[in-house]
């Protein structure tokens, strides 16, 4: 068991290593000697776990969702306003969130071209379509309804999409006022 523990680690320093590349210098720099020294790993013991670079962009972005995940479940199910607690945990309000959803936008752009990164594009957007529908379910006490979730989900990711775009250390609470605010229409 220690092994696996291990090795699961690894893959996550490493993806990790690969985050801080991928934000600081781009995805062009995004390659598997730039990321093993970022790691502080020898080239050759990051090949064995991570053979190509689109093994790296793939955990990457696993990553981001498996962290997602995690802060969802940490949310307290018996929260009153438990659906917009996870609803928040969506969008970019702090620095750790902030880097995700760089890294996010950015391999999920080049999934665009890169066959490789698809699969993986896709189950994340499935996970954040997955919240979004648990969520107004929670929010409204009954299943949400299709047109509901696509307002939700789209709202979400451009929120997303703005706040990382503004810059660092920007006010964020205008994104969750506009969150509010929807949220108060679809109960109203």
């Amino acid at each position: 068991m220690p092994s696996r523990l291990d090795r699961e680690e690894r893959r996550r320093q490493v993806s990790e290593a690969a985050w801080r590349v991928l934000v600081r210098d781009g995805l062009e720099a995004l390659s598997v000697r730039n990321v093993a020294a970022e790691a502080g790993l020898p080239q050759s013991s990051l090949r064995y776990t991570f053979p190509t670079v689109a093994t790296v962009r793939e955990r990457a972005v696993a990553l981001v969702v498996e962290r997602l995940t995690e802060r969802v479940d940490a949310v307290d199910p018996e929260r009153g306003d438990w659906g917009r607690a996870v609803l928040l945990e969506l969008l970019p309000l702090d620095d750790e969130r902030r880097t995700e959803m760089e890294v996010y936008l950015a391999l999920g752009t080049a999934a665009m071209t890169d066959p490789s990164l698809r699969d993986a594009h896709r189950a994340a957007q499935s996970g954040v379509r997955d919240v979004c529908v648990r969520a107004l379910g929670a929010l409204a006490g009954r299943a949400a309804r299709d047109v509901e979730v696509r307002q939700v989900h789209a709202l979400v990711d451009g929120l997303a999409l703005h706040l990382v775009r503004q810059d660092p250390g920007a006010d964020v609470a205008w994104a969750v006022e506009v969150l509010d605010a929807h949220l108060a229409q679809l109960a109203g």
